[in-house]
């Protein structure tokens, strides 16, 4: 399989960018309010961090939004340099009324800046970083929002030093799955959610890209409301509406829309309409894999066929 098909296997459909902008700009004065999951998810990457032994000069958080991991990361590294990156400008607003609002007040006013973070309204796609200027590149919860994964990892490693360690999560393939079951009763179809991407293959773009020592897990979650329509609202408040260019950009209709609600109140669980999210955590090296990827340093490999290593086996023993 080539690795243009590689790409195909895992690709997602292609996303609207100025959607996704305008969609969190509306959002951030809500954003946090309903952000329930990703403040959750915001302290899982925190605790992760404190296992690791880097001691980071520069930190980068892309998709920062309203700034629920940057403040963390700021609390943790408090000698770093730290950048808050979102496509959205609004959302950078809301980072910079909580970067402010906390102070800091028990570092040493030399070690933290005004607003805790440089903040630059930019795109993962196209960093306004230097190559080789970043230690630690943390991401929670906005690589989903991005339809070519290949593009944004090669540009995460175009900035990281050499041995640079990138950590983030994303959502997989079973987010919302009630949701999607239920579109799927109204009207055949689930296409009115967007559609997320395997661990698997995101770690194997970690890997075609320059990424090594791949470590994927996941982890599931899920939200209990009163009514489907509660599920509905929160999606909103926080932003995350269908952004595939591919969506049906007509009248969606009263009926269908109540078909899939009434299809959505059969699957209530102890009296609670469930909302599962499965939450992609993964981390890798800026450092090349030695075995696996089409890319690999084969320097100091040697290929040998297992005929050849078992006589070389027999005429040592």
């Amino acid at each position: 399989m080539s690795e243009q098909d590689n790409h195909a296997k895992y690709a997602t459909p292609p996303v609207n960018r100025n959607h996704i902008k305008q969609h969190f700009s509306q959002a951030a004065p809500t954003y946090d309010e309903a952000a329930i999951l990703q403040k959750t998810v915001a302290e899982r990457v925190d605790e992760r961090l404190a296992l690791t032994t880097l001691n980071p000069n520069v930190v980068v958080d892309i998709g920062a939004g309203t700034g629920l991991l940057t403040q963390k990361v700021i609390q943790r590294y408090p000698q770093a340099k730290v950048f808050a990156i979102d496509l959205s400008l609004e959302m950078l607003k809301q980072a910079k009324i909580r970067l402010k609002t906390n102070k800091f007040n028990w570092l040493p006013q030399s070690v933290w800046q005004a607003d805790g973070a440089t903040m630059l309204n930019a795109d993962a796609y196209s960093l306004p970083l230097r190559d080789r200027s970043v230690d630690l590149l943390v991401s929670n919860l906005m690589l989903q929002w991005c339809d070519d994964l290949d593009s944004v990892f090669a540009e995460f490693r175009r900035v990281l030093r050499p041995e640079g360690l990138i950590m983030f999560t994303t959502f997989g393939p079973d987010t919302l799955k009630e949701l999607k079951k239920a579109w799927a009763m109204a009207d055949g179809v689930d296409a009115h959610v967007n559609q997320f991407v395997d661990m698997h293959d995101i770690g194997d773009a970690l890997i075609r890209n320059g990424f090594g020592q791949p470590v994927m897990d996941v982890e599931h979650f899920t939200l209990t409301y009163d009514k489907p329509m509660g599920v509905l609202k929160d999606l909103k408040a926080i932003g995350a509406t269908n952004a595939s260019l591919n969506r049906n950009k007509g009248l969606m209709g009263k009926r269908r829309f109540h078909r899939m609600l009434e299809a959505y109140e059969t699957m209530r669980l102890e009296g609670k309409i469930p909302a599962t999210y499965e939450v992609v955590h993964g981390h890798a090296w800026s450092a090349q894999e030695l075995i696996k990827g089409p890319s690999r340093d084969r320097a100091g490999l040697v290929e040998i066929s297992l005929d050849e290593f078992s006589k070389q086996t027999k005429q040592l023993t």
